[in-house]
């Protein structure tokens, strides 16, 4: 069985993590999982006390794959990841290619500083899974036999029993399908340049989501 990580998602914004279209990706931020995290590996977030707090689960996912940043972005799978106009299209996280010069051209800017931007590239690749968990508003209630998987504050913690593993991912798989349970707790527009109507979030998940994700779903 491989590892877990586990961390704090402060922002639940359908950013990072992004589960849409089909995968659970996680791009940008925790550059240090992401250079430290291998297929097989388990990742999971939970709340913050901005968000569903500490002890409920935003979001598993066991990762299936591991790209770098411009191979993640040629890949025809995550085009739709590329940051666009929309509601959920405006949250990719598909924002890093190689140019001619250099590596770290952003797709959009207005999603981070250059600070971010080179917090980012740290991590060198992306992480995806086909078979993912998020719950985001509906974050789920730990039982108190998982607390110590729990981090509290920043950064993570990656170090567990094989025993704990098997524990909580069997527990999970057992009593929720995969895919999406809810939207992220932030879900409003990022940018301001075009109208939408507020109703149009739910919609979005059902109808250009979920019909085209690839996630197993009991």
């Amino acid at each position: 069985m491989g590892n877990l990580y586990s961390y704090v998602v402060k922002s639940d914004s359908g950013f990072a993590p992004n589960p849409f279209w089909g995968y659970c990706t996680v791009a940008c931020c925790k550059p240090k999982i992401r250079q430290g995290a291998k297929v097989d590996d388990w990742m999971i977030g939970t709340g913050s006390k901005s968000n569903a707090g500490n002890t409920k689960l935003i979001y598993a996912m066991k990762i299936t794959e591991k790209l770098p940043f411009d191979s993640y972005y040629q890949d025809a799978r995550f085009h739709q990841k590329i940051p666009s106009r929309g509601l959920v299209e405006e949250r990719g996280d598909n924002l890093y290619h190689k140019s001619k010069l250099a590596m770290g051209i952003q797709v959009r800017p207005y999603h981070h500083t250059e600070e971010q931007i080179s917090h980012d590239l740290g991590g060198k690749y992306v992480l995806i899974s086909d078979y993912f968990f998020y719950f985001g508003r509906c974050a789920i209630e730990l039982h108190d036999q998982f607390y110590p998987l729990i981090k509290k504050g920043p950064g993570h913690k990656c170090r567990f029993a094989v025993e704990d593993i098997a524990a909580f991912t069997g527990w999970l798989t057992a009593n929720f399908a995969p895919g999406i349970h809810g939207v992220p707790h932030r879900f409003e527009k990022i940018s301001g340049d075009y109208q939408l109507e507020e109703s149009f979030g739910e919609a979005i998940i059902e109808t250009n989501i979920l019909e085209g994700d690839g996630a197993k779903r009991a």
